[in-house]
């Protein structure tokens, strides 16, 4: 049969159309299978009856220079203050942005953000999780699946790097290292140095095992299985120290106040002294284990604690740290060592300075020292900050993970350094 060549032509332009929607259909498929981010979100949630707190660790799939994560609560949970990023909540879905120091991340980074909310049921894991509006292909994702719940708290035990420096240093071998100490070894009393018109206390006045005047036990917000009591068997000087157990979860702080103690620093610069010994390394999750109530911060705290496993200063108002929770950051600061006594000091300007040393050395990321500097306290400075000192907290407050048991010895709180 002989083909016209219309016929031909037509034929021909079907054939054509026919490769190009093969060729569509490839491409879409690969768009199709491109279109899931090799993201990973591990959640740690701490809960109790009508709220909770969850710690999230997102890796990342490519280097971005900022990230939006979006995810669906269980019904009735509603998200409130936010930590390390933004927060915001329509209906079930909740949208964290990046805070400004913690947008650029490597390909394969890995960011921690939290946030603390209500709840009228029991916490589930988030659920339809997406990075950039791409669904997560790893824990997290839109399956909801339960399984990362655990797994936050195994990680930060190997990030826990400061156990090896301190494994060496069996428990009795502090006495000795500290003994020395010029300051305390001529008189047996636990007032160290000259701290005349200071608020000097080594808990050698206190009589019973609750601690007395000028101490106060507090529970913040809730209170749950921290414990703090008087131990006449460890103390760094003398025969008694403070003894807090801190239990994990964000209800579960416990706190010492003393009273009167920052009264006569009022308006000047406050230095604080005090030696505390730990057993566990500090977390990668946040913690607390000094607070002090800012009235010139809307009442908020100005918390001193840990975080990454070191040394951290938190500003509760915004959430600011010192240093910044950079790899750099971290990096500037030191981690607290266990089973051994450590001497902790700062300075709290009125001008918002803040220097903390650590074993009579200074430490570089917990310096705010006016000029801001990348990875130190160029977030720490994004608002003017002229701090008012209301009281002084001892004790332990974790916001995710980490447990751990503290004793604190021969506080003083002066106008001028006081020394190790």
């Amino acid at each position: 049969m002989t083909t016209t060549r219309p016929i031909a032509r037509a034929r021909a332009l079907l054939a054509a159309l026919a490769a190009v929607a093969v060729t569509a259909v490839g491409l879409a498929g690969a768009v199709g299978a491109q279109a899931v981010d090799t993201c990973r979100v591990e959640w740690a949630t701490n809960a109790w009856p009508g709220g909770f707190v969850t710690e999230a660790r997102l890796t990342t799939g490519p280097a971005r220079s900022g990230w939006t994560l979006t995810f669906d609560l269980a019904p009735g949970a509603r998200v409130g203050n936010a930590w390390s990023a933004t927060a915001t909540q329509s209906g079930a879905t909740v949208t964290v942005t990046n805070a400004p120091w913690n947008g650029a991340l490597a390909a394969g980074a890995t960011v921690s953000f939290g946030f603390q909310g209500t709840s009228t049921s029991t916490p589930t894991p988030p659920a339809d999780v997406r990075l950039d509006g791409v669904p997560c292909d790893g824990q997290g994702g839109s399956t909801g699946t339960p399984t990362p719940t655990p797994t936050p708290s195994a990680t930060p035990t190997v990030t826990a790097t400061p156990t090896p420096s301190v494994t060496p240093t069996p428990s009795v071998t502090p006495t000795p290292t500290v003994t020395p100490t010029p300051t305390v070894t001529p008189t047996p009393t636990p007032v160290p140095g000259t701290c005349s018109g200071a608020f000097c206390d080594g808990f050698e006045q206190q009589t019973g095992t609750t601690p007395a005047a000028p101490w106060t036990v507090v529970h913040p917000d809730c209170s749950g299985t921290g414990t703090a009591s008087i131990d006449s068997a460890v103390a760094r000087t003398g025969t008694r120290s403070l003894r807090v157990n801190g239990a994990v979860g964000y209800c579960n702080h416990v706190f010492v106040r003393a009273d009167g103690a920052v009264a006569g620093t009022a308006g000047q610069p406050t230095y604080l002294r005090f030696w505390v010994r730990h057993t566990t390394p500090l977390p990668t999750s946040h913690v607390t284990f000094m607070a002090l109530q800012d009235a010139a911060d809307g009442g908020k705290d100005l918390r001193m604690g840990g975080q990454n496993g070191a040394l951290q200063w938190n500003r509760a108002s915004d959430d600011a740290t010192l240093p910044e929770q950079s790899p750099a950051g971290v990096a500037l600061s030191r981690p607290l060592p266990t089973g051994q006594w450590a001497c902790v000091e700062a300075l709290v300007d009125p001008a918002g300075r803040l220097t903390t040393w650590l074993d009579g050395t200074q430490v570089t990321g917990l310096v705010a020292d006016g000029t801001p500097t990348h990875d130190v306290d160029g977030q720490w400075l994004a608002k003017a900050w002229t701090p008012r000192l209301v009281d002084l907290r001892l004790g332990w407050e974790s916001y995710g993970d980490g447990a751990d048991t503290l004793w604190y010895d021969d506080v003083v709180v002066g106008t001028s350094r006081t020394g190790c």
